[in-house]
């Protein structure tokens, strides 16, 4: 009885490990601080500095508006909870790919990868870097907008650099990524600090009967955590390269545990300091909320807040970068994705064919431009499937109890998060009916008709098209299969 058992077990926990022998993986460089630092640097970015108001328009008062920022942070750490649990059971990279393979099959694994490769991801890049080309090209515009035509170059500009530092190396990557969130948390401290000296001296007056107004409908509050998990987004960056963490099961919940409670803080205290010196509707009227206090607070030396804002958003940007190209290469590992996808190149021991797509998917995105509408389309889709995911969780409790679990939370978290995912994606369609959701939602579904066409049938004429594409894309750019890999 023993021997069957056993047996079973071992081929359970092969079923969920990396496929890729030992010389063939990629390099475990990210140790927990670089993993503090992806979480952080890929939560702060642009987020902070451009969802105050949307949060504060659906609240209409300072206190709900700060509960809210408050609700986010604690959403986004019992969300991180859940996945640090999948993540240690399931030690694979990819981030959701492989938890909602496991726990329902291919096809909604695949819906995931096709949504995130093309909708989710790629969107959340270029809205990143549209809003970092904005904050660049603003002080040369003084008085105006800025051409699109500067604002996209630039951000098409930043999304080839960060894609070709991520290709040449992971250390490179994790190295920049340091450094970027060095540097946004100097603006967050001298945000902070400056919040806090005008709060002692006596600037409370904006705080004083702080839930006057308040706004409490439905289809506000969800509007509002749309806004506020928006600048959230990145708490579960780190399950997309738990391959290349180093002793993951210690270091992925403890960069969890440190590093959203650490970006929730800083979030309520720069939304502190912001009302310090704005009222609520002068903040509603700014044009940009962190460059309207240091104009205030910090003249002369306010042209700081701006080159340190493109900084916070290069760094979340590459800390995005960074993780997204390890989905689309456990994509092409499954044979979701065109095989070439899950090379590794020779020299660099980078899945640079997965991040160099990625960036191309971005690029496009850019050309329209249109934020607002990535937005809506990047938290609608995202939502779905965080909620998905940790359904996920719940359903591999009961049908894959052998599964060796080192951390292990409680049932009512995940069910909580779950129901809260029901609301997100569910409140803003039903108060506020938009094409965009649906819009959405035939685009994830169109993804079946590729399924069954190149993963499900494999079509003979799609492998002889697809193999002499494949072969000439490995020599040009030096890249092998995995098992083919040097050590």
């Amino acid at each position: 009885m023993e021997e069957p058992s056993l047996r079973k077990r071992r081929e359970d926990e092969k079923s969920i490990q990396s496929n890729e022998p030992k010389t063939t993986s990629l390099q475990k460089e990210v140790g927990l601080l670089s993993g503090i630092c992806i979480i952080v640097g890929t939560i702060i970015g642009s987020g902070i500095f451009i969802s105050p108001k949307s949060v504060l328009r659906n609240t209409e008062a300072v206190g709900p508006c700060l509960i809210i920022w408050a609700a986010c942070g604690i959403l986004a750490t019992l969300g991180a909870l859940c996945f640090a649990e999948l993540g240690t059971m399931i030690t694979k990279s990819g981030g959701e790919y492989p938890y909602l393979m496991e726990a329902f099959g291919p096809i909604p694994a695949y819906l995931f990868s096709w949504t995130s490769l093309f909708v989710i991801k790629p969107s959340s890049f270029a809205i990143i870097c549209l809003s970092f080309s904005e904050y660049v090209a603003a002080p040369f515009y003084s008085g105006c907008e800025p051409p699109q035509v500067v604002v996209k170059f630039l951000a098409a500009a930043v999304i080839l650099l960060i894609t070709t530092v991520n290709s040449l190396s992971v250390r490179l990557g994790s190295y920049v990524q340091n450094v970027f969130t060095a540097a946004k948390l100097v603006i967050v401290a001298i945000i902070i600090i400056s919040g806090l000296v005008l709060l002692a001296q006596g600037n409370t007056r904006n705080f004083e009967n702080s839930f006057e107004g308040t706004r409490l409908s439905v289809g506000a509050i969800s509007l509002a955590f749309y806004n506020g998990l928006w600048a959230y987004d990145g708490w579960n960056q780190l399950n997309y390269i738990t391959e290349e963490l180093r002793n993951p099961f210690r270091n992925l919940p403890l960069a969890i545990i440190i590093g959203i409670p650490l970006v929730t803080g800083c979030y309520i205290l720069m939304n502190v300091s912001y009302f310090t010196v704005m009222t609520a509707t002068e903040l509603l009227q700014s044009q940009a909320v962190a460059v309207t206090f240091g104009d205030r607070v910090l003249y002369p030396a306010s042209w700081v807040v701006p080159l340190f804002v493109a900084f916070s958003t290069i760094g979340a940007a590459n800390g995005t970068c960074f993780t997204a190209g390890r989905l689309v290469y456990v994509a092409g590992r499954e044979g979701h994705m065109m095989k070439v996808l899950s090379y590794i190149s020779v020299r660099r021991l980078t899945p640079a064919p997965a991040i160099i797509f990625y960036g191309i998917i971005a690029t496009i995105y850019i050309i329209p431009g249109d934020i607002n509408s990535l937005v809506n389309y990047f938290s609608f889709a995202a939502w779905l499937f965080y909620g998905l995911t940790i359904l996920a969780l719940i359903v591999m409790r009961f049908t894959r109890k052998e599964l060796e679990r080192p951390i292990k939370v409680p049932i009512i978290i995940p069910v909580f998060v779950t129901l809260v995912s029901v609301f997100l994606v569910l409140a803003p369609i039903i108060s506020q009916p938009a094409w965009e959701y649906l819009y959405c939602v035939l685009f994830m579904l169109s993804g079946l008709i590729f399924y069954f066409l190149f993963v499900y049938f494999k079509f003979g004429w799609a492998q002889k098209i697809s193999k002499p594409v494949t072969m000439h894309l490995q020599m040009l750019m030096e890249v092998v299969p995995a098992e083919e890999a040097p050590e």
